[in-house]
């Protein structure tokens, strides 16, 4: 299997595959580091695509995993006959697709009662890939934007572990369509509409980054622009990620 994404949430999926015996046969992220674990290649690809014969040739099971990934997944990748891809995505599926950064922060903002991770098969779409499984926790009344997102960071954690096994031995396979429920994206250009919630009660732990205030240099450059001042390029089209 070949892992592609970044940061913390990559590496300890990489090496809990690797734990377990499963085949990494390639690791592409920005960072080395993260193949050392399972003893992997690494491929350092600022357009997974552009490497598609590489993984294709690297994939001993046709496997993709998507982890904290920011590309998107084009052909030939995506073709019928290439590798699964299957993306752990941050937020639920339909209602939080785009950005997790911004997702966690408008449904906090919108009053939304759950949260969690969805684990998906990748198409050409959005999110929008077929649901494979869910990790869903409450959203208190108190919480703040940085617990609601460390929280999802770790149902990205457990969900990966707990489908890992039925996905390696084939047996995983999609428990309903992503469009079966109400659909809301967030990318960039959704922070254009922060100026209409800043009375809002929910606003102060909406925007409470905490540590993921480094992560997110996106949402800290919205907080802090002038009211009704839209960021630079916000309102250009591709303003999120598919893979997050």
């Amino acid at each position: 299997m070949i892992f592609v994404g970044e940061g913390a949430l990559l590496r300890r999926a990489v090496t809990h595959a690797a734990g377990l015996g499963h085949p990494v046969d390639l690791v592409c992220s920005a960072d080395p580091l993260d193949a050392v674990a399972a003893g992997a290649p690494h491929l350092a690809a600022a357009d997974v695509n552009a490497h598609a014969g590489t993984l294709t040739r690297a994939c001993t099971d046709g496997i993709v995993w998507s982890l904290n990934n920011k590309q998107i997944f084009r052909e030939p990748l995506l073709r019928a006959d290439g590798p699964r891809i299957l993306n752990i995505h941050n937020g639920l599926l339909p209602r939080h697709r785009g950005l997790p950064s911004v997702a966690v922060l408008f449904a906090l903002l919108q009053g939304d009662t759950e949260y969690g991770a969805t684990a998906h098969e990748v198409d050409a779409g959005i999110d929008t890939g077929p649901v494979m499984a869910e990790h869903r926790f409450p959203i208190g009344p108190e919480d703040r934007y940085h617990q609601v997102m460390l929280r999802g960071v770790r149902a990205c954690q457990a969900l990966f572990e707990r489908i890992l096994p039925a996905v390696a031995a084939g047996s995983a396979h999609p428990v309903r369509a992503v469009t079966a429920e109400p659909s809301a994206y967030y990318g960039l250009r959704a922070l254009d509409r922060l100026d209409t919630y800043r009375d809002h009660p929910a606003y102060p732990r909406a925007t409470d980054l905490g540590p993921f205030a480094a992560h997110a240099p996106e949402l800290t450059r919205a907080l802090l622009r002038p009211s009704s001042a839209p960021e630079p390029g916000a309102a250009q089209p591709g303003g999120g990620s598919r893979h997050g």
